[in-house]
């Protein structure tokens, strides 16, 4: 008995070795898109949530695989086929970067640097550990900035329906508003809801806060679809509350409004109240939950007590 444990942890600390050391190889590999990358996020506010995901993928991945009770094992074939496909992602990144652009070939560079850190982890740990830990190993898809393409429909798409989000509750509250592209004319002022007004970097943190909370809180499938969808109305929806709320404040209160600190530094008192109506939604779907699986049991315990009596 004591030799088989001796064996099955000098195999968990060799596969331990040996998983580590892919990794920081790869790490080393891909060491100036990685450097490239950080930089990107403390420059760019569209990129600061990825600041966020690689401590959040690492503390899930150390948390969740103390529960698993699987035994890993290697698997080289995929794991080696993954390897490859991350070897054909970084070529086509290399041999298109002038279609591509710099922000472009970043984005191919990182996916190809994912795509083999789960290779190694496929290879060394085996599909069924992967599969228990898919979450915070997928959750580090996230690192891929998104293409400059990608990046400016998502924002015209958060202006324009944060524009016609606003436009709604100007309407509904009696206030008289003409709308002209992302510019509303009100009788005192007009607003443009700029670029920086999208709420994009706040969105990309509602996000990647909802999609940990429906990995740690629910259950069910349809109940972490459910709460992922509603994302980014709830983006949306916080955003025109902001801007209707500084200018209603800004026509009836004080015109400072338009330019002081709420404007400019009130994010995260919107963001707090998005996160507190997501957070009721959390609630209501565990409560959900929780009678679905009661009747289930109940169902079950049913269906025991009949086999008994019938046998």
């Amino acid at each position: 008995m004591t030799v088989t444990s001796r064996t099955a942890s000098s195999h968990s600390h060799s596969r331990s070795l040996v998983l580590t050391s892919l990794l920081t190889v790869s790490s080393f590999i891909f060491l100036p898109a990685i450097t490239e990358l950080f930089r990107s996020a403390y420059q760019n506010d569209e990129y600061t949530h990825i600041l966020l995901v690689l401590p959040v993928s690492l503390c899930l991945i150390y948390l969740e695989s103390r529960n698993i009770s699987l035994q890993p094992e290697y698997a080289p074939r995929l794991g080696l086929f993954l390897i490859f496909v991350s070897a054909v992602i970084w070529w086509t990144g290399d041999t298109h970067v002038l279609v591509l652009g710099r922000n472009g070939w970043l984005s191919v560079r990182i996916l190809a640097l994912v795509a083999l850190c789960i290779g190694c982890i496929i290879g060394c740990c085996g599909l069924r550990i992967f599969r228990a830990l898919s979450f915070p190993v997928l959750f580090l898809l996230l690192l891929i900035p998104p293409p400059t393409w990608l990046l400016d429909r998502t924002i015209i798409f958060l202006q324009q329906a944060s524009t016609d989000a606003t436009f709604a509750l100007f309407k509904l509250s009696g206030t008289p508003v003409m709308k002209d592209g992302f510019v509303l004319s009100l009788p005192m002022l007009q607003i443009e809801v700029a670029k920086q007004c999208s709420g994009i970097r706040s969105s990309e943190m509602l996000l990647i806060t909802g999609l940990i909370l429906a990995h740690l809180f629910l259950r069910t499938f349809w109940s972490k679809i459910i709460f992922v969808a509603f994302i980014v109305p709830m983006a949306i929806a916080k955003n025109a509350i902001r801007v209707f709320t500084l200018a209603m404040l800004g026509m009836h209160v004080n015109p400072d409004f338009l330019e002081g600190r709420l404007h400019h530094e009130g994010g995260g008192v919107f963001f707090a109240l998005a996160l507190g109506v997501l957070l009721l939604l959390l609630w209501i779907l565990q409560k959900v939950e929780g009678r679905m699986l009661a009747k289930s049991r109940r169902r079950q315990t049913g269906v025991d007590l009949v086999t008994e009596v019938s046998s």
